[in-house]
């Protein structure tokens, strides 16, 4: 029946049978009154379509009934009737068979499959012919467009080229052909997002986000954010420390290189100078050189909070600091020459300047008044 029908038979408004067999939405999507739905089957849900939802779509076709109107019936979408109906009926005269359609899915589900360009000998040696003339994928496909326009088994995306190319098993172009390609690669370079990047460190992180309100808002000294700044040729480097409360600067002399052991040792040894109370946290970025966080944690009772990766604005004021230090320590220098004197003498004199932010007090005034109060 159609939804007029339907409604005068029941007895109720057609705007009413709508949202009986729709849904209604309420404010923010979610709906209302969700859409009629036929139970379920007693052996539970499935991704897949049984034999007994074929039947059912098979009864409801010769009855006139609309693809919604089958789909709210089986709890499925509109499109994925529609697709059923598109992929399993009769190649010949259009008609809709449940068993024959059932067979046609049983057919097509069974993996691996053969690629598209595998089973075309047609369109694997246009393929194959391009890239010898180093084409690029994309520029193929649109070329497989423009030369078959009414041909759709003779196109497809840049990315079935590459699979063709890559994925070991198909065989669909020759492998050497992998080289024709601009970047020459023979495999696939894997782009990982930073959500699902592998843990970087034995140790777990402790990501920014639990870092305490406290160390956010400034309001109470000791969370301290560091880095290093590297010297020529990534061969020296100076620890830099950084008070959020105060802007306090500490330098840390790296002599015998930047690894973990070296920088938590320079680390341990620095803070451990400090008044408890004037070391809570430290924040530092995602680097290689705090592998040893979990060691340094022990030694000294200070947690240690991670940035999320290529964030710098969350240690604003050590990345402030070292655009600052590189007054002093210029790029491409070595910075082993400087000796603990000197970088106490630099950090003496960042401390000595007056901060707008700080309302035009020194590091070294504010810290003090802390050290006193």
């Amino acid at each position: 029946m159609s939804s007029r029908e339907a409604c005068e038979r029941v007895g109720i408004n057609l705007r009413t049978g709508k949202r009986w067999r729709n849904g209604r939405n309420a404010s923010g999507g979610k709906k209302a009154y969700p859409p009629i739905r036929v139970p379920l089957p007693q052996d539970g849900p499935s991704r897949y379509l049984r034999e007994a939802d074929r039947i059912h779509i098979a009864d409801r076709l010769r009855e006139k009934a609309t693809v919604r109107a089958i789909a709210a019936e089986l709890g499925r979408s509109p499109s994925t009737v529609s697709r059923e109906i598109q992929r399993n009926r009769h190649p010949g005269n259009g008609q809709y068979r449940p068993h024959a359609a059932q067979a046609r899915a049983d057919a097509r589900r069974p993996r691996p499959k053969p690629g598209k360009i595998g089973r075309n000998s047609e369109l694997r040696d246009f393929v194959q012919d391009r890239l010898d003339k180093k084409w690029s994928p994309e520029q193929i496909c649109q070329a497989l467009r423009d030369t078959f326009p009414e041909r759709p088994e003779m196109h497809v995306v840049h990315e079935t080229v590459y699979q063709a190319l890559y994925v070991q098993g198909r065989g669909e172009l020759r492998r050497e052909l992998a080289a024709a390609l601009r970047t020459g690669r023979v495999r696939r370079k894997p782009h990982r997002r930073a959500a699902c990047r592998q843990p970087r460190f034995a140790a777990p992180m402790v990501m920014i986000s639990e870092r305490p309100a406290e160390a956010e808002d400034r309001a109470v000294p000791g969370h301290w954010e560091g880095d290093l700044i590297i010297g020529k040729d990534g061969a020296s480097a100076i620890g830099t420390l950084v008070e959020r409360a105060t802007r306090y600067v500490m330098l840390l002399q790296l002599p015998r290189g930047r690894t973990a052991e070296h920088v938590r040792d320079a680390l341990v040894e620095t803070v451990r100078t400090l008044p408890g109370h004037l070391v809570r946290s430290l924040t530092w970025d995602q680097g290689s050189e705090m592998a040893a966080h979990g060691s340094f944690t022990v030694a000294t009772g200070i947690p240690v909070y991670f940035c999320d990766p290529a964030s710098p604005w969350q240690r604003g004021s050590n990345e402030n600091t070292n655009g600052l230090l590189r007054q002093y320590f210029p790029k491409g220098t070595d910075l082993t020459v400087h000796a603990p004197e000197h970088l106490a003498a630099v950090a003496a004199e960042l401390n000595g300047r007056p901060r707008k932010t700080l309302g035009w007090e020194t590091p070294a005034e504010r810290l003090h008044k802390l050290l006193t109060a």
